[in-house]
């Protein structure tokens, strides 16, 4: 799967603060991620999040 740097991604799950977008800071074996509604930061490994991953929405790019 594709995931860069900046992208945001959207998991099928909801963060205890009721947002679902992560932005992505670090790609690598894990992933840092950072939520969009509370700034909250954690890192999991890259299996994990590859299978929670509903959309990406990829920066500077439109949706049709």
């Amino acid at each position: 799967m594709d995931v860069r740097v900046g992208d945001v991604l959207e998991l099928k799950k909801e963060h205890p603060c009721g947002s679902k977008r992560w932005q992505v800071l670090r790609v690598g074996m894990d992933f840092k991620l950072r939520c969009e509604g509370c700034g909250h930061e954690l890192m999991l490994p890259r299996s994990k999040v590859e299978k929670s991953i509903k959309k990406i929405l990829r920066t500077g790019e439109e949706n049709a």
